[in-house]
C-alpha cells in the first residue's frame, strides 16, 4: 500500500469516530444548556454551559454560533423528546389511560413549565422548524388523548389544554423554593389531576374543553399582540 493510500485509509477510520465524538459533544451541550437555563435563566454565560458539558468553548461555538441558536435547539430538542415519548408510550402501553398517565409524568420529569418560563420571550414563534416541531408534538398528544377518550376512560369534556396547562403550572418553581424541590410535588399533584380526568366525571366543568389554539389566542390578547384568524374567525395556530 502506498503512503497516500495508507493515509487515506487512516482518515476513513478516524471519520466515524470523529462524527460520533461530535454528536456526543452536541448532545452534552444541549443537555447542559437545558439544565443551566433552568437553574440560572436564559442569560447564563455560554462558557459555563461548555464547562458543565465537559467541552471547550471552541467546541460549543463550533456547534452553536450564538445564544439564540442554542436556545432554539434546546426547545426543538424538548419538543422532539415529548413527541417521541408520546409515540413510544402510546405504542407500548395497551391501556389508553395508563399511557396518558405515563406520558404526563414523563412530561413533568422534563420540567417543561420551568423551561417555558425561561424561554417565553426568547423564541421566534414564526420559525418554520419550530412551528413544524410544535405541530408534530401536539398531534402526538392529541392522539394519546383521543385514544383515552375513545376507550371510555377519559371524561369527554377534556381538551388537550386541560392536561398540558396544569403540567406546565405544576413544573414551574414554587416561589421561594429551590427548583429541585418542585419535582416530588409535581408528581403527587399530577396524580390528583389525573384522577379528576377519569370517567365517569363527578362534576360539571365551567366553560368548554381547552384547546391549545384557544390558549395561544388568550396569550396574544393578554400581550396585546395581533391575532391571525381564519375566514370563520378561528385563531390560526
Amino acid at each position: 500500500m502506498t503512503d497516500t493510500a495508507a493515509a487515506g485509509s487512516a482518515v476513513q477510520q478516524r471519520l466515524p469516530r470523529q462524527r460520533a465524538d461530535a454528536s456526543r459533544n452536541y448532545e452534552r451541550i444541549v443537555a447542559a444548556a437545558a439544565r443551566l437555563f433552568l437553574e440560572r435563566g436564559a442569560d447564563v454565560p455560554l462558557d459555563e454551559i461548555a464547562h458543565r458539558a465537559g467541552v471547550g468553548n471552541a467546541t460549543l461555538y463550533r456547534h452553536f454560533a450564538n445564544r439564540n441558536e442554542l436556545i432554539r435547539v434546546v426547545v426543538l430538542s424538548l419538543m422532539s423528546c415529548l413527541s417521541a415519548q408520546a409515540e413510544q408510550i402510546g405504542a407500548t402501553e395497551p391501556d389508553a389511560f395508563e399511557a396518558l398517565r405515563q406520558f404526563a409524568h414523563a412530561s413533568a420529569d422534563l420540567l417543561i413549565g420551568g423551561l417555558c418560563a425561561v424561554f417565553s420571550d426568547q423564541l421566534d414563534l414564526t420559525d418554520p422548524e419550530l412551528r413544524e416541531a410544535r405541530e408534530q408534538m401536539e398531534d402526538a398528544f392529541e392522539l394519546m388523548l383521543r385514544r383515552a377518550r375513545e376507550s371510555g376512560q377519559l371524561r369527554p369534556d377534556i381538551g388537550l389544554g386541560d392536561l398540558i396547562v396544569p403540567i406546565v403550572q405544576l413544573t414551574r418553581p414554587l416561589p421561594g423554593t429551590a427548583r429541585a424541590t418542585v419535582e416530588p410535588y409535581a408528581h403527587r399533584h399530577l396524580e390528583i389531576l389525573l384522577d379528576g380526568l377519569r370517567a365517569p366525571q363527578r362534576s360539571v366543568l365551567p366553560g368548554g374543553p381547552a384547546t391549545l389554539a384557544e390558549l395561544r389566542l388568550s396569550v396574544h390578547r393578554l400581550n396585546d399582540e395581533p391575532v391571525t384568524t381564519t375566514p370563520n374567525g378561528k385563531p390560526v395556530p
